[in-house]
C-alpha cells in the first residue's frame, strides 16, 4: 500500500509540475518580454520628449511675438504721438523741448513692453521636466523589477 501512495504522490507532483510549467515562461521569453516592453518605453519616453519641447518651443514663440509687438508699438507710437503731441506742446514751449518730452516718454513705454517678454523668457525652462519626472520613475522601476 506504501507504494502505490508513494506512485501517486509521484503522479500528483507530476501534474503540479506540468502545471508550473505550462503558467510559467522561461526565462529566455522573459527577457524578450522585458526588452520590448523596456524598447517600447523608451520610444515613448522620447516621443513625450519631443512632445514637451515642442510645447516649450510654442511658449517661447509667443513671448518673442510680445517682444516684436511691444517693439512696433512702441515704434509706431513714437512716430505718431510725436507729431501729434509736439505739434500741441509746441504752443507753449519751443519744437525741440516738447519733441523731446514725447520721445523720452515713449522710449519708456516701449522699453516696459520689451522688458514683459524678456520676463517671460527668463521664467521659462526648455529642459523636458515631465519627461525627466517620467525616465526617472522608469528608471526606479526597473531597478525595483530587476532586484
Amino acid at each position: 500500500m506504501a507504494a502505490n501512495g508513494d506512485a501517486a504522490f509521484t503522479e500528483q507532483q507530476a501534474q503540479e509540475w506540468r502545471m508550473r510549467q505550462e503558467n510559467e515562461r522561461s526565462l529566455g521569453q522573459l527577457l524578450t518580454d522585458i526588452t520590448n516592453d523596456l524598447s517600447t518605453l523608451l520610444r515613448k519616453e522620447i516621443q513625450l520628449a519631443r512632445v514637451e519641447t515642442m510645447e516649450k518651443a510654442s511658449q517661447a514663440t509667443q513671448s518673442i511675438v510680445l517682444m516684436v509687438a511691444g517693439g512696433l508699438v512702441a515704434y509706431t507710437g513714437v512716430i505718431a504721438l510725436v507729431i501729434g503731441i509736439i505739434v500741441a506742446l509746441a504752443n507753449w514751449m519751443p519744437l525741440w523741448v516738447s519733441a523731446l518730452i514725447v520721445g523720452v516718454l515713449l522710449a519708456i513705454v516701449g522699453f516696459v513692453l520689451i522688458q514683459s517678454g524678456r520676463a517671460s523668457l527668463k521664467h521659462m525652462s526648455v529642459m523636458p521636466e515631465k519627461t525627466i519626472e517620467s525616465i526617472k520613475e522608469d528608471a526606479e522601476m526597473v531597478k525595483e523589477k530587476v532586484a
